[in-house]
């Protein structure tokens, strides 16, 4: 029996964390001593996740060392923005652990992903990657089928990882395209946001569809200009992600798009969801990198100055339809 140690006790960290749980030992760290003592004498993580029982095997620390201690692989699924104040903390720790990262986004500031961070703080003799796909911890807790993809920076590593995660409910795939797995799930939250306007205002299903289908090319564009490969979009970390997170009812992006269509103000919007929605700084992160690197983005475009400029939602979507005719390849 391997261990685990996944660093961060939000809903889909502890929904990971109880799923491998089944298999393996698995520490769960939280940073904040008051959330980990209620995790302890509860045994669940009602703050997130509802009343679902931690099983035996999963153990709740909120000392970084101690949940590292021993383990085969660091799971991280702490916020994009904290990643790499993480990744530093585990080196001063001395650990040379691989690093498998399930949070989904843009560093704020620098626009990088997580690989690269990854690369900048941990370089490439050490083993890392991502795990994203379409994955909803309501669901994946509650035992229902789940499938996701793990890509990493090295092929039999890659492998390893994702049949140590693998099992269950719970389907993991393997990759080596750790930018497009990257790229597809910071991505579609944006475009979650957009098809979240465009329900809010009532445009139907027509509207929604097409705009999946230009937010997905829309992210294999800009995934291409980084060094991705184009046929990840078409799989579970592409349009898999993506269809999901702009229809499924627990998208909470998709739910800052509908509540800013009908009139909301931003910073009212993230306090009442009470968690992370990505795409929000996401959005102005996109917009900086796609601007250095000449990648067109209309709909990111569109959505940050939504989300940071006070431009309205019907505003946003009335620019997007009277953009000039061009060929559907573009």
């Amino acid at each position: 029996m391997a261990k685990v140690a996944v660093l961060g006790a939000g809903a889909w960290g502890t929904a990971l964390a109880m799923q491998i749980s089944a298999q393996h030992q698995v520490s769960l760290w939280a940073r904040n001593a008051g959330h980990v003592s209620g995790m302890r004498k509860a045994r669940a993580n009602p703050l997130y996740l509802g009343d679902f029982r931690f099983n035996d095997n999963l153990q709740v620390e909120d000392d970084l060392g101690a949940a590292i201690q021993d383990a085969n692989l660091i799971l991280s699924v702490v916020p994009t923005a904290g990643f790499r104040n993480i990744l530093k903390e585990i080196k001063k720790l001395k650990s040379t652990l691989p690093v498998i990262w399930a949070h989904k986004g843009l560093e704020p500031q620098s626009a990088k992903l997580p690989h690269e961070v990854a690369l900048e703080e941990l370089g490439n003799n050490q083993h890392w990657g991502a795990l994203s796909g379409p994955s909803f911890a309501a669901e994946l807790v509650r035992g229902l089928p789940t499938a996701v993809t793990l890509a990493a920076n090295d092929a039999n590593f890659a492998l390893e990882a994702a049949n140590l995660i693998h099992g269950n409910n719970l389907r993991v795939y393997n990759s080596t395209d750790v930018i497009g797995v990257s790229v597809g799930g910071a991505l579609k939250n944006v475009m979650a946001i957009a098809a979240g306007i465009s329900d809010g205002m009532g445009f139907g299903n027509n509207a929604r569809a097409a705009m999946i289908t230009r937010g997905l090319a829309e992210i294999t564009r800009f995934g291409v200009a980084l060094g991705a490969k184009s046929e990840t979009f078409m799989g579970l970390a592409g349009v898999g992600d993506l269809i999901l997170t702009c229809t499924g009812q627990y998208s909470r992006n998709r739910e800052v798009g509908l509540q800013l269509a009908s009139g909301k103000d931003l910073a009212d919007i993230l306090q009442g969801l009470g968690h992370v929605a990505e795409g929000v700084n996401t959005a102005r992160e996109v917009m900086r990198r796609a601007e250095s690197i000449g990648v067109e983005m209309p709909i990111t475009r569109e959505v940050n100055l939504a989300l940071t400029h006070g431009k309205s939602a019907k505003q946003a979507v009335t620019d997007l339809l009277g953009r000039e005719q061009k060929s559907e390849l573009l």
